[in-house]
Order: C-alpha cells, then structure tokens, then sequence
C-alpha cells in the first residue's frame, strides 16, 4: 500500500484533511514550475461554532526554501462551520522544484469570541506514478464546497 501524501490533522474538533494532486497539464518538469493542486475538507466534529479568519500556509520547495503566505479566508471565503457542519474547496501551488511540502494553519474564532490556530498536517507535493490516484473521500451530503479558478497558462 502506498503512503498518503495527504494530511489528516483535528484541533479543538476541527478537522483538516488535505489531498494533494499533481497537475501535469500546467506543469514543466525540468523547467522552474510544477503545479500542484489540492483539495481540503474543513469539518466541525467538536461541539462549539467556529468560523475560519485567515490562513498561514508555509511551502518549502526541495531546495529546502520556505515561502510563507498569510491572508484572509480561504479563496475569498471566511467559512462558518456550526458542529457537524463541513466545507470544502480546491486551490493550487505553483512550486519551482519537481516536489515539496506544505503545512500551516488557519486562524478560527468561536461565537465568544476566543480564538486558536487550526492545524494543516504537513502534506507532500510530489508527482505520483498515476494522477489520478490520490486520497478521494466521499462528498456526503450537506457538504457545500469551493474551487479556486487556475490561472496558469502553458
């Protein structure tokens, strides 16, 4: 069985799982650019409402050198996530090395007003002998979701 490049990471019942997807379509091996897509699943298995702020992403290429991105929400979205409630949404990371990593957390607050730092499990960008083969879970219902528009050209 091969090992996940996914992350699956749950802090104060938020649930953060990451499916990493190479992108052979915009990529250039060889060259200064491969493209990796990823899927997260945010899911509220605690208790308490909480709503995502801001993401903090660190990217570090194979050459071992580290990007961090900071900013509001997720692709323009500061999703709300009341218990048992799930979000989802897709984006993309241009890296210049045939693989990497990614890992960070998003900033949440509760109703009261309190708040943490949601942990994103280091996940590994990396091509896969079969792009298609990546860590799928089911898309249940009541799950909404989102996708950030890839505006990369060739």
């Amino acid at each position: 069985m091969a090992r996940s490049l996914g992350s699956d990471t749950t802090t104060q019942g938020i649930r953060v799982q990451v499916f990493p997807r190479y992108m052979p379509e915009y990529s250039h091996p060889g060259q200064p650019q491969c493209v990796f897509s990823y899927r997260v699943v945010l899911s509220n298995e605690g208790d308490r409402w909480a709503k995502l702020l801001a993401r903090h992403w660190i990217i570090i290429n194979a050459d071992g050198k580290r990007n961090d991105v900071r900013g509001p929400g997720v692709i323009g979205l500061q999703p709300e996530l009341p218990p048992g409630y799930t979000h989802e949404y897709e984006s993309f990371c241009p890296i210049d090395t045939e693989w990497g990593t990614m890992e960070g957390t998003y900033q949440m607050v509760r109703e009261d007003g309190d708040t943490f730092d949601a942990v994103i499990g280091r996940f590994y960008l990396a091509k896969t002998e079969d792009p298609g083969d990546s860590d799928e879970t089911p898309n249940p219902a009541g799950r909404t979701s989102s996708s950030a528009t890839l505006g990369i050209k060739g």
